[in-house]
């Protein structure tokens, strides 16, 4: 029997495995794409044919996508089964904003605490990075660059949990209800004291994960979420009474 050709197909399986590890592990995400088969195979020591019929299978299980011209991507389609009925939800039913909200309060806890407890260096360094980008964009008026740094922020929490539904659950609630924390910035940052609340509430959760205090952090994100949504609370009262009023002015009108 020849003993060559098993010994290769563990080398594609191990190549798969890696690759796969990566994707859960949020090295590689979404949309990202991948390291040419020429430095696949110098990374893996193995041939470019091997590293084909890796990527091959994982583009058969739907992980990866190839397109003419574009390389090879992780598919954008990974959190589908998860978000498009869910996204329907949000988009069609006002009050599931407040039950998301209550799930990620309960997801997020958990998230801060383990990232407290197992965060390695180069986690810290990320969360470093991640939270510097959201506190300079707080202090500009950069709505858009805000919105994008504080969703990156929570997620590289997420993924220093070291737990892979955690980090996948969150990515997927962030791309949900990304509008809706597009929304509450945007009625924030009409108030300077309530903006400068939620900078430091951000600071507050960064530094009991970084000094390792999984109970402070977990104290911490529970106040940001309160705070969250009692800004919700005053949003849709705002938004109430705007219609109210603009009733009020057709009426007149007519």
């Amino acid at each position: 029997m020849n003993r060559i050709q098993p010994s290769a197909v563990r080398l594609v399986d191990s190549v798969v495995t890696e690759l796969e590890n990566q994707i859960l592990d949020g090295a590689l995400r979404p949309g990202d794409r991948i390291p040419s088969e020429r430095k696949l195979a110098e990374d893996f020591g193995i041939s470019r044919q091997s590293i084909r019929e890796a990527i091959q299978k994982l583009v058969a299980k739907g992980m990866l996508v190839t397109r003419h011209g574009g390389g090879t991507t992780v598919t954008d389609r990974l959190d589908a089964p998860f978000v498009d009925p869910w996204y329907d939800l949000v988009k069609d039913h006002p009050m599931l904003p407040r039950d998301v909200l209550e799930f990620r309060e309960m997801l997020d806890g958990q998230a801060v605490q383990l990232a407290a407890e197992r965060a390695t260096d180069l986690d810290i360094e990320r969360l470093n990075q991640a939270f510097t980008r959201l506190d300079t964009a707080f202090g500009t008026n950069d709505l858009d660059e805000c919105i994008e740094a504080d969703v990156a922020f929570h997620q590289t929490i997420a993924e220093a949990s070291h737990n892979v539904l955690i980090g996948h659950l969150t990515s997927s609630l962030l791309r949900v209800i990304h509008d809706h924390v597009s929304n509450n910035l945007k009625h924030l940052q009409t108030s300077p004291k309530e903006w400068a609340r939620l900078r430091k509430q951000h600071r507050t959760i960064w530094m009991a994960i970084k000094d390792k205090k999984p109970t402070q952090a977990n104290t911490a994100v529970k106040a940001h979420s309160e705070f969250v949504r009692e800004i919700l609370a005053n949003s849709a009262l705002d938004e109430s009474r705007r219609l109210s009023a603009l009733r009020r002015v057709n009426s007149n009108a007519s």
